[in-house]
């Protein structure tokens, strides 16, 4: 059975002053590296959940479905519903919560955190179990039961954790991105 990657990319970006979703990191938007990192990892279907309607075309060529959280300001949860409710209808065994703003996630990580299909598993950084995560279709009752501007933080108190200590590099700021530019942009060859 399949497992879905929700994508969730509807924030605000208040503390970048811009729409992290369409920053360009080593040639493409954090939000189309994140479709091609969960594709990488075999998850699938891809849904990118998203505010800005002008990333639709660009992210369904890159094989995502893109669904549109018009409630994104009441908060995450609303992007949260709106990819479970319909990766639900394809009836998938899991799916895995991730964000476009951690660009050091790589496919194999995503794919160590669904090896133990009926359990959530979060990944481990900064002391925390956060996201990405899995959870097995029968955690997906409870996260349509999330509110306000929550993630899933509370269901992964006693999750079992990938330790990935490279995803505390997440992009909140323009230090942020400097850093991870440094990290994954290329140097340009030397005149």
């Amino acid at each position: 059975m399949p497992i879905a990657a929700i994508i969730l990319a509807a924030g605000s970006s208040s503390r970048l002053g811009r729409p992290k979703q369409t920053v360009v990191l080593a040639g493409e938007t954090l939000v189309e590296r994140a479709v091609r990192v969960a594709t990488e990892a075999g998850l699938s279907p891809v849904i990118a959940v998203i505010l800005d309607s002008t990333l639709i075309d660009r992210l369904q060529q890159a094989g995502a479905t893109v669904l549109l959280n018009r409630k994104a300001y009441e908060g995450m949860s609303t992007s949260i519903h709106t990819g479970i409710r319909w990766a639900k209808s394809i009836n998938p065994s899991g799916a895995v919560l991730m964000a476009c703003d951690q660009p050091a996630l790589t496919s194999t990580h995503l794919r160590a955190l669904c090896e133990q299909p009926d359990s959530p598993t979060g990944s481990g950084y900064s002391g925390k179990i956060g996201i990405p995560a899995y959870f097995p279709a029968s955690c997906f009752d409870s996260l349509l039961q999330l509110q306000g501007d929550t993630g899933a933080r509370d269901l992964l108190r006693s999750a079992h954790a990938v330790a990935a200590e490279d995803l505390t590099l997440d992009i909140d700021t323009e230090a942020d991105l400097q850093r991870a530019r440094t990290l994954l942009e290329p140097a340009a060859p030397k005149p």
